[in-house]
């Protein structure tokens, strides 16, 4: 296979920032998804997506990069395989995700996670259905934890790699035609299904993707 896309969380070629359309109106808000995130512009250099309370109104400006709409307009499509390394948040709120959408669907989840459950990684087939809560403590997942992953998006199944022990294969992929955009960002959870920062808490919470490939 070859190496069809290589992050630099830099790049106005790869990138937009702090706008997609999987937020009501492009954002900068998404309430009804349970977050309490407000998009901001800017990139991420070295892999460092950042949230920062705001002084009004319980948001917090988040960081959002993706694919859709950028000059590039890269699209994973049936068959490629993603490949990650990241660092996880360690603050209560804090939810970092790696996923693709396009139209309003057409997701899969890399990963999401949130440290009030502190060795669980969130992975999911959205296109076709299929997801798995995976407890990674025996591999050493939790707060600040560093690892890799890789998701090979095959038509039939989706796969799942946690330093290359197969964590889930969902037995229904994405279908021959499939294709999305990339997107990763760090949204605020507003305590709905997980912990909010609490007030007395940190006021920027962040988490590293040092690596994002994609071969085909």
């Amino acid at each position: 296979m070859t190496v069809v896309f290589d992050a630099d969380f830099t790049s106005t070629r790869q990138w937009i920032t702090g706008r997609s359309s999987a937020y009501p109106r492009m954002g900068p808000t998404n309430r009804s998804d349970h977050k309490l995130d407000y998009l901001v512009r800017g990139y991420c250099p070295g892999g460092v997506f950042t949230a920062a309370r705001r002084h009004s109104g319980g948001l917090w400006s988040c960081n959002l990069l993706t694919t859709e709409g950028s000059p590039d307009g890269f699209q994973v499509h049936t068959g490629d395989v993603l490949s990650a390394r990241v660092t996880l948040p360690v603050e209560l709120g804090a939810w970092p995700a790696i996923w693709t959408w396009r139209d309003g669907g057409n997701e899969v989840d890399v990963f999401e996670y949130h440290p009030d459950n502190p060795d669980l990684l969130e992975i999911s087939n959205h296109v076709r259905g299929g997801y798995r809560y995976w407890h990674g403590a025996g591999a050493g997942i939790g707060p600040g934890a560093t690892f890799g992953m890789r998701v090979v998006l095959g038509a039939n199944s989706v796969d799942w790699y946690v330093e290359d022990e197969l964590v889930y294969a969902d037995l229904h992929g994405v279908g021959s035609g499939w294709h999305a955009y990339l997107i990763v960002n760090l949204s605020v959870a507003d305590g709905t299904y997980h912990a909010r920062p609490p007030i007395s808490g940190p006021d920027r919470l962040s988490w590293t993707c040092h690596s994002l490939r994609v071969e085909r």
